[in-house]
């Protein structure tokens, strides 16, 4: 029997978007990895230059200010200028900035007194890592939101959240990779190097990005099937969309509120788990490896799992509302027990319990994240995503000063790990509240169009 062409291996849906995918899960891997390693120095950097918790706290507290207002700026960037180049504008930056931190204490002495102007009194040390992670949250507030506006742009809906779930799990690599090199290069080099070398990584990823990352429409690896595929929504029109006509929607705000809650409980553990664990467990520079590998490869799997349930359920024929809130309760629920971590004596029964966490935030957030492309059109996405993003980074200053406070005042992560416990079913709540369904926005081209 004659196999005829339309049958043939031609029909097949092409995979080039998976690549993109990839290259998206390196992006995160190299954000995180640059984002962690002062979490993973914190007691090597305050041992050697005489940090308090607060001195720490306003380091963090740094990076979070600028993030926040990098995505302010940054998803209009991604809208505006296109993916591709946008996106390596974000990657130069905060690869530069990360080697910075290395000559943090040549040039502290310069922002010290520039902040002095101001009635900010910093040591010389402190006020150059400031100067730092300033710059690295500048840099870094792009990922998102080109990340999140490529997966717009390169897949359907129904796919969408298994892509998200699956370049956000290099943000849990990132995070496994940093405690496996880290200790490694300080030791042995000093920690110096520990950010140069790391910093590095940032212009490896622009090699492969740059030459091949193009629109679906013009990419010459895609075949026909695969675009169609890529095409099976409904088109938006082409616009521009200026802040001003996102803010006037609940679906803005919910996401806004669940990021504003809950990405603070991320930047916990990044910045703060090194510290708890060898706060509470004795656990040094040379034997943190095993424990953080441990939480991120466990959080890797959840933030997969997070995206693949929500899209299993979909193919399911659960309607997309359902399936996506059924995934984020599952994973609210699953961060309840962290609020036991402070008081085992158990290494291991603290480690499991903080990756249970982080694996449940991680699903949380691929759900969450979805939720923008489910909702607005492609167009609007890297806008949304960065307004709501910069309300994470505002909720994660937050955090970063009652951190500080609550260990200074009274030495434990018991109250720290509580409110990290009940967030997340408090943000679903208010999601469910202000979304009850997932309505598609309807923005006004006429106004929007470029």
């Amino acid at each position: 029997m004659t196999t005829s062409a339309a049958s043939g291996p031609r029909q097949r849906i092409g995979y080039y978007r998976w690549i993109i995918c990839g290259l998206l899960f390196f992006a995160a891997t190299v954000n995180y990895i640059d984002r962690q390693v002062i979490g993973i120095l914190k007691p090597t950097l305050q041992a050697e230059f005489g940090w308090s918790e607060m001195d720490y706290a306003d380091i963090v507290f740094a990076f979070q200010l600028a993030y926040a207002a990098g995505l302010l700026l940054a998803g209009r960037l991604m809208d505006k200028l296109g993916t591709r180049v946008g996106f390596s504008i974000a990657i130069v930056v905060w690869s530069v900035a990360a080697m910075a931190h290395a000559e943090a204490t040549w040039f502290g002495p310069g922002v010290a007194a520039l902040l002095g102007v101001f009635g900010l009194t910093y040591s010389a040390s402190v006020a150059g890592f400031m100067a730092a992670r300033f710059m690295l949250g500048l840099g870094e507030a792009g990922n998102f939101p080109a990340s999140i506006k490529a997966v717009a742009e390169w897949f359907p809906k129904k796919e969408r959240a298994l892509a998200t779930g699956i370049f956000n799990s290099g943000t849990n690599v990132g995070a496994l990779l940093s405690p496996l090199a880290v200790p490694w290069i300080t030791l042995n080099y000093g920690w110096y190097w520990a950010f140069v070398a790391t910093g590095l990584i940032g212009f490896v990823w622009l090699v492969l990005w740059w030459p091949m990352y193009r629109h679906p429409d013009h990419h010459p690896k895609v075949s026909a099937s695969e675009l169609a595929h890529i095409q099976s929504d409904p088109a938006d029109p082409p616009a521009r969309v200026p802040l001003r006509d996102i803010l006037p929607h609940r679906q803005t705000w919910a996401f806004a509120i669940a990021k504003f809650m809950t990405d603070p409980i991320w930047w916990l553990y990044l910045f703060w788990v090194p510290d708890f664990l060898n706060r509470n467990h004795g656990i040094d520079l040379k034997h943190v490896g095993p424990p953080l590998v441990a939480i991120y490869l466990i959080a890797d799997v959840g933030s997969i799992g997070g995206g693949w349930l929500s899209s299993s359920l979909i193919k399911r024929g659960w309607s997309v509302n359902a399936a996506r809130k059924t995934a984020m309760l599952t994973c609210a629920l699953a961060v309840v027990p962290i609020i036991f971590a402070s008081r085992t004596g158990s290494l291991w029964t603290a480690t499991l319990l903080v990756a249970l966490a982080a694996a449940a935030h991680q699903g949380w957030s691929a759900n969450v994240f979805t939720l923008v492309s489910d909702t607005f059109p492609r167009h609007a996405v890297g806008t949304v995503v960065g307004f709501g993003g910069m309300a994470g980074a505002v909720g994660g200053m937050s955090i970063a000063k009652l951190t500080g406070f609550i260990l200074e005042t009274t030495g434990s992560y018991l109250l720290v790990f509580l409110i990290a416990g009940s967030t997340y079913l408090i943000a679903l709540a208010i999601v469910h509240l202000l979304m009850p369904k997932l309505d598609p926005v309807q923005l006004d081209t006429a106004k929007t169009k470029s």
